[in-house]
């Protein structure tokens, strides 16, 4: 990281309100899973040698890459896929993260690219995540559904209905202690619910044996800068989740 990209780093925080920051790496240690993944998601039928099956676990990372392909890379099984879309876009990141962000759909830049945020909204994620110590490569990113609506409008019901087994997948088979729900849409499709994102966030959900805590899209913030303040501090109840031994 040069000067100049400190200091833009160092502005941000400010501008979340962080007061200091900690080099105590205690908190970034992954502690015992919150909850079994299924079966079908993590083990695989292995010949013995008297020829009987045998499951055997797979990693997460495994475990990803068999529903990656178990979607395929020109996945048919909604309308999306004759709208426009370029590719899927699964997810990224870290197998075995503690802390999982979920978003609401790809967008142009992330259409093009196949990897989930990498646009404006997608820095300043970036920066958020490095505002309480850790980096892309620490997380796992993904979002509902993994391909791009037209015009990026909201998924529709019948295209989350389609694609969100996936999501649930991939949360079963990373284990994250804490998941974020970036946004409204995220927030509802996730928790079955028509509360605003402001009655949402900053409280905890329990979600498939993780923490979930929903906070408003950095897109929203490019819009609305003054919210900053409240991701920074869903954010630090996101930390203290993740420090925690529960």
């Amino acid at each position: 990281m040069n000067r100049d990209q400190l200091h833009e780093h160092l502005r941000f925080a400010a501008e979340l309100g962080v007061a200091g920051v900690s080099r105590d790496p205690k908190w970034r240690a992954r502690t015992a899973s919150p909850a079994p993944v299924p079966a079908s998601a993590l083990v695989q039928p292995v010949a013995a040698s008297s020829g009987e099956q045998v499951a055997v676990a797979r990693s997460a990372a495994d475990a990803l890459a068999a529903i990656k392909v178990d979607i395929g890379p020109d996945c048919s099984r909604c309308k999306l896929h004759t709208l426009g879309r370029r590719q899927i876009v699964f997810g990224v990141g870290n197998p075995d993260a503690d802390l999982m962000f979920v978003g609401e759909a790809p967008g142009a830049d992330e259409d093009i690219q196949g990897e989930p945020f990498v646009g404006r909204a997608g820095q300043l994620l970036t920066k958020i995540i490095a505002a309480i110590g850790l980096s892309r490569e620490d997380v796992y990113i993904a979002n509902v559904i993994k391909c791009r609506p037209p015009q990026n409008r909201n998924p529709e019901p019948d295209e989350v209905d389609t694609c969100e087994p996936f999501l649930f997948q991939q949360i079963d088979a990373i284990r994250p202690k804490v998941i974020v729900a970036l946004g409204s849409f995220a927030a509802r499709a996730l928790l079955r619910t028509q509360d605003p994102i402001s009655r949402l966030r900053g409280r905890i959900h329990e979600y498939r044996g993780s923490k979930l805590i929903p906070t408003f899209h950095p897109a929203y913030l490019l819009r609305n800068p003054s919210s900053k303040k409240e991701v920074w501090e869903d954010m630090k109840l996101v930390r203290t989740l993740l420090n925690s031994q529960v």
